[in-house]
């Protein structure tokens, strides 16, 4: 059962990545998909909320937008996002915060920004390119290394996104943890973990 609470966390989520996407920079001679703010949304989203629920929040943000609802950059939304060059990359979407969310869940006790940088990078970084640059590819028919040479404009503004996304990440766990994750000696039903 979802609570009240995890309802509020996942919209405001959503909201979130929504209003992040008033930042669009657009490149069309060199790639046909907008650089945005909303991987940051995305990131922040698995390493908040945790995997499932960051999992959720950004699969119903994908289902919004496929419906019509106007939350991608440049007030884009509908069914013909997927028929673009930026469908994969909305699609692998879920999967990255999930990913991320999971991460984050299994180092709880021992979160560090590094960490979390780390496991930004691997969801919301390679995860999100893989699909999307195959899914272009295959789209678009360009061979997917002529996709990714292109794709590498996103780079430096995802690793700073993922950087940043980090640091609020820990900071919250700290001041107002929004995952709920079982204490070491919960799990293990003895008192291994007490000192950590």
């Amino acid at each position: 059962m979802v609570s009240t609470r995890n309802l509020v966390m996942a919209a405001l989520m959503m909201a979130i990545t929504a209003a992040l996407g008033m930042v669009k920079i657009s490149f069309p001679l060199f790639n046909e998909v907008p650089i945005t703010g909303q991987t940051l949304g995305i990131m922040l989203a698995g390493a908040l909320l945790g995997a499932r629920l960051g999992g959720i929040s950004v699969a119903a943000f994908v289902a919004l937008v496929a419906v019509g609802v106007p939350l991608l950059a440049g007030g884009r939304g509908g069914i013909g996002i997927f028929a673009s060059a930026s469908g994969g990359w909305v699609l692998s979407w879920p999967l990255a915060a999930y990913l991320i969310g999971y991460l984050v869940e299994k180092s709880w006790y021992s979160l560090r920004t590094w960490k979390v940088l780390l496991f930004n990078i691997l969801g919301g970084i390679v995860v999100v390119y893989v699909i999307g640059m195959a899914y272009q590819a295959a789209l678009t028919g360009v061979p997917f290394y002529t996709v990714a040479i292109k794709s590498m404009i996103f780079l430096p503004g995802d690793l700073l996104k993922a950087a940043v996304a980090a640091v609020i990440a820990v900071r919250l766990r700290y001041a107002y943890p929004l995952i709920q994750v079982a204490a070491p000696s919960d799990r293990f039903g003895d008192q291994r973990g007490q000192t950590l």
